[in-house]
């Protein structure tokens, strides 16, 4: 059975995609810590991300580090927090968070409920930040 990540790739759940390439996706977590938690994910759907070959594990870090720097920019913040936790869902994902203090990156706190249009002008913000070469 898909993950809810894979529904995502093969565009059968909507998302607000941020960055995308052939083997890696990028998009708004909907259910956000901060706005602008963004989830970075293989395409090919790998249950746990030390069981990813070395180059699509290296590839996904480059990535991750591409995607931060234009949520850093779009979302001005000290540092963009880094998480990998893969208990929810079976398919390898990286939060990356927009963090002013170390309880920005706190799991156990209460999640944000933005609308759809709030998700959607974050999106755009962090797409209008990004350099994918």
């Amino acid at each position: 059975m898909s993950s809810i990540f894979s529904k995502i790739v093969d565009r059968e759940i909507p998302a607000h995609i941020v960055a995308e390439t052939s083997e890696f996706l990028a998009f708004l977590d909907v259910s956000p810590l901060v706005m602008g938690h963004v989830l970075v994910i293989p395409k090919k759907e790998i249950d746990y991300i030390f069981d990813m070959d070395d180059e699509s594990y290296f590839g996904l870090t480059l990535f991750a580090k591409i995607v931060a720097n234009g949520l850093k920019e779009a979302f001005p913040c000290k540092k963009v927090g880094v998480a990998v936790i893969g208990l929810e869902v079976p398919h390898v994902h990286i939060h990356l968070i927009p963090m002013n203090a170390v309880n920005d990156m706190n799991f156990s706190k209460e999640k944000l409920k933005p609308t759809n249009e709030e998700l959607a002008e974050a999106a755009a913000k962090i797409k209008a930040a990004l350099t994918l070469d």
